[in-house]
């Protein structure tokens, strides 16, 4: 058996217990003990297998007190449009210049939009913009004609949520040093969207695990019988 660091000493947590979601986010937030504000996590483990068209679990949700990050935003807009996005704050601009720019090695952005005569300037960057899931989306409202408020909901906390290859679902809700209640709301915000994102092809329990920790804490297990739907 590894031998406990320091840090790890200091954590307050029975591993195998079953916490209610307060006292879950409670124990993150005590045990996020590092010199900078650390996220706090949500993992939710799904009874869904995503190599499956019809498993697939992908979608976004605004949290409500919002995330605690600076999120850069990325459009790709002509004329009027691109001036749009500009008033609405989008840190980057352009089109087959910023195509080259991208190409180049140089992403300056978290979240990618684009309007729909766009895509096919986007489209030349899948295998780059693709493998980091910056990829616009009609779906996600990422490709949309509306980017004004497609870039006030990037910058104003929403945030993509996708199923990785085990199963699981990796959010951030917000930091250490949010309100207890603000974490709880983005908490219930998030697991709502992916409870109601239930794919067809999903059999049996959906909501298998879930657990919540800070960005360098350790994982506390919830009681997946609070969860409404799961």
């Amino acid at each position: 058996m590894s031998k406990l660091t320091k840090k790890q000493k200091t954590w307050t947590i029975d591993a195998e217990k079953l916490h209610g979601v307060d006292e879950a986010i409670g124990l993150a937030k005590t045990n996020a003990t590092s010199k900078f504000d650390e996220t706090i996590e949500v993992a939710l483990n799904l009874g869904v297998d995503p190599r499956h068209a019809d498993q697939m679990v992908r979608g976004v949700v605004t949290l409500p007190a919002g995330t605690g990050k600076t999120v850069r935003v990325g459009v790709f807009a002509r004329g009027p449009k691109a001036d749009e996005a500009r008033a609405a704050g989008a840190d980057v601009v352009g089109a087959e210049d910023l195509m080259e720019e991208i190409q180049g090695g140089k992403i300056e952005f978290d979240r990618c939009i684009a309007t729909p005569d766009m895509m096919g300037v986007v489209g030349r960057l899948g295998k780059v913009l693709g493998p980091k899931g910056l990829m616009p989306n009609p779906k996600l409202g990422t490709v949309t004609m509306n980017v004004a408020e497609a870039v006030k909901a990037a910058k104003g906390g929403q945030v993509e949520y996708r199923v990785e290859k085990a199963g699981i679902i990796h959010s951030g809700i917000g930091k250490a040093s949010f309100a207890q209640e603000d974490l709880r709301r983005n908490f219930d915000a998030l697991v709502d969207a992916v409870v109601k994102a239930k794919p067809s092809g999903a059999k049996g329990k959906y909501v298998k695990k879930v657990a919540v920790s800070s960005s360098m804490g350790p994982g506390i297990k919830v009681d997946v019988a609070e969860i409404a739907g799961a």
